[in-house]
């Protein structure tokens, strides 16, 4: 099993917490478009509150551990990794309540080629749980506006987990997905659900637009986000997020294995 201390080492190591890959440039620039509601940023939210530059950068603070200090305004950026720990706890207590309910999840990502596995272990273990991971809208056309203009993508899924792939690249099923922050794609999936009068999920885990997206809709979300992600923070803050977990969302794809194990161990599904 693995230690609190373990991890708390692992996450500074990995720079998943401690000083980030994510610059103080980036997310000082992403907390000026939140705060102009640019919808790039916004990721699906629509918040209830004023948010202005200042607000941002303090909840940020709070909520990441970034500097407070608005005359910081370059280098890399840091994550307190206690705060990464107990968003991690959290993360993994919803998962065990989600479980004992043996309600349906849906999950869903923008980050497919750092995050997937992380998912998929998650997925599975709720699966082998006795929880419905569900899987609607396979194969159907989303329309994403990008800064090349209006691409279409097509959802898909890779062993239980939702991204957006461009259509023909690749077989359905295989690993490779677009980087997306649209919450266009868990609007899509809910949509189907509904209109097939299937059951809808208890709970959206992911990032980015999945979070977010959901969350709006008023579906219990969870999931992780990094430094210039600040719309999950804000629905969390705003009570639209359940849980949110600060950490560098783009370091190699094995380094979150550790969390995996941690948060499995946590919501009591370790195999």
């Amino acid at each position: 099993m693995l230690s609190t201390g373990a991890l708390r080492a692992h996450l500074l190591a990995a720079r998943l917490a401690g000083p980030v890959a994510t610059s103080r440039e980036e997310s000082l620039r992403s907390y000026r478009l939140f705060a102009a509601r640019d919808p790039r940023v916004l990721l699906g939210l629509d918040p209830e509150w004023v948010w202005e530059e200042r607000d941002l950068l303090g909840l940020m603070a709070e909520k990441c551990g970034v500097s407070a200090d608005p005359a910081h305004v370059s280098g890399p950026d840091v994550i307190d990794p206690e705060l990464t720990l107990a968003g991690l706890e959290a993360f993994a207590d919803r998962l065990r309540e989600v479980v004992l309910a043996r309600g349906p999840v849906l999950f869903g990502t923008g980050h497919p080629h750092r995050l997937l596995k992380f998912y998929v272990s998650l997925a599975e273990a709720l699966s082998a749980a006795g929880c419905v991971v569900l899987t609607p809208a396979q194969g159907r056309s989303v329309d994403m506006a990008t800064r090349f203009g209006v691409r279409t993508y097509c959802l898909d899924y890779v062993r239980g987990v939702a991204m957006v792939r461009e259509p023909g690249v690749r077989s359905p099923g295989s690993v490779t997905g677009a980087h997306s922050h649209s919450p266009l794609p868990v609007r899509i999936a809910l949509d189907a659900l509904a209109e097939a009068g299937e059951p809808l999920p208890e709970l959206v885990v992911g990032d980015h637009g999945w979070v977010c997206g959901a969350g709006q809709l008023g579906f219990e979300a969870i999931g992780l986000a990094d430094t210039d992600d600040p719309a999950l923070f804000v629905g969390e803050a705003e009570g639209r997020v359940s849980v949110a977990v600060p950490l560098d969302d783009a370091v190699r794809a094995d380094y979150y294995a550790p969390l995996t194990r941690y948060v499995l161990n946590r919501a009591s599904l370790s195999r």
